[in-house]
């Protein structure tokens, strides 16, 4: 599903991003460890095709995103990863539902309200459809997101730091969400966290 070849990637000169070899399996859950600033989030933007690195191969699931051009790693992106950033970037002015659908959109599959309401109905907020971001607890928020992420059914799940500032209960419950909704689609997950918490849910990590 990944693989990684002497990664490298570079802020004003800077080398914040360095991975020599990385290969991760279909359906493998991977944990991606390390203290803020070690390149953890810079991995994640690589693997999604957000960013290209500086130097050296990435390849997720028989693509080499460096050959796309920008809008075919957007729609490649679209169909293909779901992503849970650290900032939820949930639209503030849709409601839960329309910010599924958005999700849909943009990756030019058609409005499926169906398949929402099953992903609403799995993560425990299908009754917060009708809401907007703005009306949910920071934890229904984090459900919507994760919600965003998987109505595509993508290959691939990746999340930033998604226990940052939850109590222990509530990144419990965060990490088991991602397991689940990734066992569900059949995707191949990979969380990047330095939150020592997360550890005891995964057998495979990386330490950056």
């Amino acid at each position: 599903m990944i693989s990684v070849r002497g990664l490298q990637h570079r802020y004003d000169g800077a080398a914040v991003l360095n991975l020599n070899e990385w290969d991760v399996a279909a359906g493998e859950r991977w944990l991606v460890l390390g203290p803020s600033g070690c390149g953890k989030t810079t991995l994640l933007h690589v693997i999604a095709g957000l960013i290209v690195p500086s130097d050296g191969e990435i390849s997720v699931g028989g693509k080499n995103l460096e050959t796309l051009k920008n809008q075919e790693r957007d729609r490649w992106r679209g169909t293909h990863v779901g992503i849970v950033l650290q900032a939820l970037h949930l639209v503030s002015h849709l409601n839960v539902q329309a910010n599924l659908r958005l999700a849909q959109y943009l990756a030019r599959l058609p409005q499926d309200d169906a398949r929402i309401a099953e992903t609403l109905a799995a993560l425990g907020v299908a009754d917060k459809a009708a809401r907007r971001p703005a009306e949910l607890s920071q934890g229904e928020r984090q459900r919507v997101a994760i919600g965003r992420a998987v109505v595509n059914r993508p290959k691939l799940l990746l999340a930033d730091e998604p226990t940052a500032n939850l109590d222990d209960a509530a990144a419990a419950r965060a990490v088991q969400l991602l397991l689940s909704q990734a066992e569900q689609v059949n995707a191949t997950l990979v969380v990047a966290t330095h939150d020592a918490r997360v550890k005891s849910h995964f057998v495979k990590t990386l330490q950056l």
